[in-house]
């Protein structure tokens, strides 16, 4: 991408210690920057990009045990993210997590999160730095008739009112701190057991959170469970279309 696309500039976001924000013209990757500075600046950097069609920020976080259980933060991300879009929607919506890093509202996907960390880490050694970005669709801006994508929605579509990006950004950032609270406190079953409940209920089916962050599924009365793997879902976002660079229609 273009250093040109890549300039920071001053947007007030009323944030929460530690936090400290960046901001980003309009059009630039608030994920790949915060990739870059990511050892300069440390935990708490707050990358975001002003634009109305998304909310898209990046935030670095300084994790304090080895790279495969510390990818586990990914899931205090999710919870963020999800918990400021339900403190933020109007009544009766139904926020959920298709695990293990879209957002959907009422079914409708609107965007999701992702992470990033050092291409030299190992799995048994602490990595310096993780990087949780988010992308959610304030409007949906593909030009044609409504309900050309029923799969996809917007913070619009779905009566947000003025809720943009920047109070979705600020309400990420105090959630944020609320579920790393949770899992310091409580241990990382409790901020598990928060992910679960996010999740879409299917009769009959039991999810559960592994030790290492993957994803148990089973079904009521099987001893066995399906595992599936975080850390391969992790390498290519699922709501992500490579095309647009936008969540997906």
């Amino acid at each position: 991408m273009p250093s040109t696309m890549r300039v920071p500039f001053d947007q007030a976001l009323d944030l929460p210690p530690p936090f400290t924000p960046v901001g980003l013209r309009e059009r630039s990757d608030a994920f790949t920057y915060a990739l870059d500075i990511a050892s300069q600046r440390g935990a708490g950097t707050l990358v975001h990009v002003g634009r109305f069609d998304l909310a898209e920020f990046a935030v670095v976080l300084e994790p304090d045990e080895p790279l495969r259980t510390a990818r586990r933060a990914f899931y205090a991300g999710m919870i963020a993210l999800s918990d400021a879009i339900v403190t933020c929607a109007p009544p009766g919506k139904l926020v959920t997590v298709e695990w293990p890093d879209a957002i959907r509202i009422d079914g409708g996907l609107i965007g999701g999160g992702r992470l990033g960390w050092p291409g030299t880490a190992k799995e048994d050694e602490h990595p310096q730095w993780l990087v949780f970005g988010a992308m959610i669709r304030a409007v949906l801006m593909s030009g044609e008739e409504p309900g050309a994508h029923p799969l996809a929605s917007s913070l619009e579509q779905e009566g947000f009112g003025d809720v943009g990006a920047t109070k979705l950004t600020e309400a990420f950032a105090r959630h944020l701190m609320t579920a790393c609270d949770v899992c310091q406190s409580d241990g990382f079953d409790s901020l598990a057991a928060r992910l679960v409940q996010r999740l879409p209920r299917t009769p009959g089916v039991i999810y559960e959170i592994a030790e290492n962050g993957d994803l148990l599924v089973r079904r009521k009365g099987d001893a066995d469970a399906v595992r599936c793997e975080l850390l391969p879902a992790l390498n290519a976002p699922s709501w992500l279309d490579p095309d647009t660079e936008g969540p997906r229609l």
